[in-house]
């Protein structure tokens, strides 16, 4: 009995030491970042504009690669970019693979429009785009101009590839890399982004259940998603689209990021 009680009272100071000892090497942890200022990322104009310990990265498949960002923009720039773009939209086009044109198609049936060259130094867009190349890792000079789209009830974008198969859009910057795809609105029944060659399970696209990943539209959420695969080709898995809005209005802003600069 003795023996019983010696062993017991080993192992609670074995315990309270280590309870002890965890609690000064937290607060040694915490007087390392007070002094290199980790935690005052407020202060840190660089971290403020890469939104750091705000945006949470999920991947969601590998093949095609796809990324979730969630909260990547902040409710601010959800509104500024709708508020640029709504007196300037027009019907969206597709690009004529044996031009490289844009042409009118049921394929897309939005309405959208391009920031200007002006406009992308701005600094708000600016920020926007920094933190799309840090988290893409792909330079800015490499980015197209950003596009907003607007998808009212019943409209949709078909299956397709972001990626050319015609040589006319390729002589500006190359093929294609990856897609930024930006949600700038809440409350949209609908409209989740379709990839039909990701995952082997079921999702909900507009009303219908189909095979693959669907991502619902967040707002300030994003996904990135790669059209080309890690041995330079282009990669056919990376066919998505828009599914049908079935009630309120789906906008979002996409930035295409190519092989070279673009300017």
């Amino acid at each position: 009995m003795a023996g019983m009680k010696i062993v017991f009272g080993l192992l609670t100071f074995v315990t309270v030491g280590m309870i002890i000892g965890a609690l000064f090497q937290l607060a040694f942890i915490r007087r390392l970042e007070e002094s290199s200022g980790i935690p005052h990322w407020v202060d840190d104009k660089e971290a403020v504009v890469l939104r750091l310990g705000m945006v949470k990265p999920e991947v969601l498949s590998w093949s095609p690669r796809i990324i979730l960002f969630r909260n990547f923009l902040s409710m601010e720039e959800c509104d500024y970019l709708r508020a640029v773009a709504r007196p300037r939209l027009q019907i969206s086009t597709v690009v004529d693979t044996k031009t490289g044109k844009g042409i009118k198609s049921d394929v897309r049936t939005s309405s959208g429009m391009f920031l200007s060259p002006e406009e992308r130094k701005y600094p708000i867009i600016q920020a926007i785009e920094r933190r799309i190349a840090v988290y893409s890792q792909i330079p800015e000079e490499n980015g197209e101009l950003i596009q907003v789209l607007r998808y009212e009830k019943s409209q949709y974008y078909r299956p397709h590839h972001d990626y050319f198969s015609d040589t006319f859009n390729l002589k500006r910057g190359g093929q294609r890399v990856a897609t930024m795809l930006m949600y700038l609105s809440d409350n949209v029944e609908g409209g989740e982004t379709y990839f039909p060659m990701a995952g082997t399970g079921e999702c909900t696209c507009g009303a219908r259940t189909m095979k693959g990943l669907c991502v619902k539209p967040a707002k300030g959420d994003a996904v990135l998603f790669w059209s080309m695969g890690l041995d330079g080709e282009s990669d056919m898995n990376s066919l998505h689209g828009g599914c049908e809005v079935l009630g309120g209005e789906k906008w979002s802003a996409t930035k295409w990021m190519r092989q070279r600069a673009t300017t």
